[in-house]
């Protein structure tokens, strides 16, 4: 027997509960006794951690002194590492958008992103600042902030600007150091 592509999965056609039902035979239902109870298992209580997060202390510093740089390498490695990276060698393993935040919030954000990274040993994350292109004067500030911010962290060891799927100029793609 076929199937016919307008049918829904789930659905009997009546030639088919008729053959079924031929070839089944008579059947007879089960006592209510010898029926099993269904129950659901007993839920443990949650407990609450009642240890708060650790305080990350903040350290990144908004003077920008001169231009901030597209790409960023830490000293001693290869080039080769940025074109891996933007390659996509080390796949993303977790984003953040700072889009709409201030600068602060998105400074204190960026410092708990990173560190909360750095602790589940991520080795590539991505970060949205945007393209600043709604912003007064259409000055991308945290783009330039945000790659500022990158530069002073010390578990960064490169970044590049996104693919464009994944945001292009509006996102940078973050290398971290598993070392630490």
């Amino acid at each position: 027997m076929t199937k016919s592509p307008s049918r829904k999965t789930g659905q009997v056609e009546p030639d088919d509960a008729a053959l079924f039902r031929a070839s089944v035979g008579k059947v007879k239902p089960l006592t209510r006794q010898n029926q099993a109870e269904l129950q659901k298992p007993p839920q443990k209580p949650r407990l609450r951690d009642t240890t708060s997060p650790p305080e990350v202390p903040d350290v990144l510093s908004d003077f920008v002194t001169g231009e901030t740089p597209e790409k960023y390498l830490a000293n001693g490695l290869s080039s080769m590492t940025l074109r891996k990276l933007r390659r996509g060698d080390w796949p993303v393993k977790d984003s953040l958008d700072l889009h709409g935040l201030n600068t602060d919030a998105a400074r204190k954000l960026l410092q708990e992103f990173l560190h909360d990274a750095i602790q589940r040993h991520f080795r590539c994350v991505l970060v949205i600042h945007g393209k600043g292109l709604n912003s007064e004067g259409g000055e991308a500030v945290l783009r330039k902030l945000t790659r500022n911010w990158l530069i002073q962290h010390s578990s960064v060891l490169g970044f590049c600007d996104a693919t464009p799927r994944l945001g292009g100029t509006g996102a940078v793609l973050v290398l971290l150091s598993t070392n630490r």
